[in-house]
């Protein structure tokens, strides 16, 4: 590293940098105590490569759009629903798009105002979309139901809520298909293709000059840019048409979602934002032209490669010939790769008992999680330098959707999470995020406090057969 910059210098591109970084973090864990025997797992999470990743962000718009132009860049807060993260991101120019009352609540919290904050969810409540407009919050609409219900509360009073339509373009799906938004029988938005759609959300917009906003999202993980491009051409085209019939700009603001795929493979940052905004440029020239303003819900893209969940090595033994290295990580923390490997492999770093990157010829192994079912495994017949009991192994790129989304499998606790950045003068700063969960909160998690209920229902005379 080179001196004065701490852990943000050194050689190298944006990469390389970035796993130096993640190399004097992990040391600095186990030196200040963070990791160990008595904790055995943590999230870390790069400050300075979210720091980067929003920036360049802001940048990548910035450079194709026309000068005045409003665009607000909205954190799709499921991605990270932790309010340090959520605050850090806002500080950096970034607002939040949420999906439910608790991420509502969590961009509150994090000091998100209502009015760089969007609500979309394909099952908002007349109570959750109340609150919104009563805020000032932007809503996208999934759905003729919820329309009408926007309709009986917009009769009650006017909202300062800038309000759209969400519309699935129906131009197919990406190489994961839970995460497709765009197929045919997605669940999302209005669909587009099906008979007499279009024309309906037309009309809708005639007849409520309220309706301000379009949105479409194509899908995340799994889906070219070119397919992304074309959702956000076939919501550029609606927006024309419906302006060209009201004989005016009525719908003023396009809000095209985000999704950007995420490089699991290496450090390096495949698709990046200016990728995107150059293929939306060419696909879709009238969008930067100041004509509209711009709304983005970005949020793997901006975290998943700044984080790390970092596991001691319980023990090391053998099952047929092959090492297994037993982790404290596993499906508690990720989830989606446990289930689907094939869709989420993640990569795995091995670190000796100091936290230095470990040494030695790469073995073929597996690393497997503290769940009592055999699938529990972060990797299988992964080369890597063998690792042994005290060791460390790093599952890489989890900045977003893995230890923000603990799964209670055998009540393991919710690990802590904690941030970390380069000192001034060397070394390296650490804040924690979240607490580590305790055994005492999963009793209570668990209704500890009722642990009578059941029994005392019998005791009353409740029967199975009553």
């Amino acid at each position: 590293m080179s001196g004065g910059t701490g852990m943000s210098g050194g050689p190298g591109g944006i990469g390389a940098r970035r796993a130096a970084r993640r190399d004097e973090a992990v040391r600095a864990a186990v030196e200040q105590g963070l990791l160990g025997p008595g904790t055995s797992i943590v999230g870390l999470l790069d400050v300075t490569g979210i720091r980067e990743s929003a920036a360049a962000l802001r940048a990548a718009f910035e450079a194709v759009t026309a000068p005045g132009t409003p665009v607000l860049h909205a954190f799709a807060v499921k991605a990270s629903p932790l309010v340090p993260v959520v605050r850090l991101l806002h500080e950096e120019g970034i607002g939040a798009e949420v999906a439910s009352p608790g991420e509502l609540a969590l961009a509150r919290a994090a000091g998100v105002p209502p009015e760089r904050t969007v609500l979309d969810s394909p099952a908002k409540t007349p109570d959750e979309l109340r609150e919104a407009l009563t805020l000032g919050v932007a809503v996208n609409a999934d759905n003729p139901q919820e329309l009408e219900r926007v309709d009986a509360l917009m009769a009650e009073g006017t909202s300062a809520s800038p309000l759209g339509i969400r519309v699935n373009p129906q131009i197919g799906g990406g190489s994961i298909e839970a995460l497709s938004t765009a197929t045919a029988t997605s669940k999302f938005g209005v669909a587009l293709r099906d008979e007499g759609a279009r024309e309906w959300v037309v009309r809708a917009y005639l007849d409520r000059p309220w309706l301000t906003r379009l949105h479409a999202h194509t899908g995340s993980q799994g889906i070219p840019l070119s397919l992304m491009a074309e959702g956000v051409a076939e919501t550029y085209a609606l927006a024309e048409e419906i302006n060209e019939r009201a004989g005016r700009r009525q719908v003023d603001t396009l809000d095209i979602g985000g999704g950007l795929p995420v490089n699991f493979a290496s450090d390096e940052t495949t698709p990046t934002f200016a990728d995107y905004a150059r293929v939306l440029r060419e696909a879709v020239p009238g969008l930067f032209d100041g004509r509209y303003g711009l709304v983005t819900e970005f949020g793997r893209s901006l975290l998943a490669e700044h984080g790390a969940v970092v596991a001691r090595v319980e023990y090391a033994k053998s099952a047929g010939g092959r090492p297994v290295a037993v982790t404290h990580a596993g499906v508690q923390v990720a989830t989606r790769t446990v289930y689907a490997p094939g869709a989420w492999p993640l990569r795995i770093a091995a670190y000796d008992g100091k936290g230095l990157p470990k040494q030695g010829p790469d073995v073929v192994q597996d690393v497997a999680g503290p769940a009592c079912f055999a699938g529990d495994l972060l990797a299988v017949g992964r080369a890597l330098p063998r690792l042994e009991q005290g060791d460390y192994a790093a599952a890489l790129d989890t900045g977003a959707y893995y230890f923000a989304h603990h799964y209670a499998y055998n009540s393991l606790a919710r690990p802590a999470v904690h941030g970390f950045a380069g000192r001034a003068g060397g070394g390296v700063a650490f804040a924690t995020v979240r607490e580590a969960q305790t055994v005492d909160e999963i009793v209570a998690e668990a209704g500890g406090e009722h642990a009578a209920a059941l029994t005392d229902l019998a005791g009353r005379g409740g029967s199975a057969g009553s």
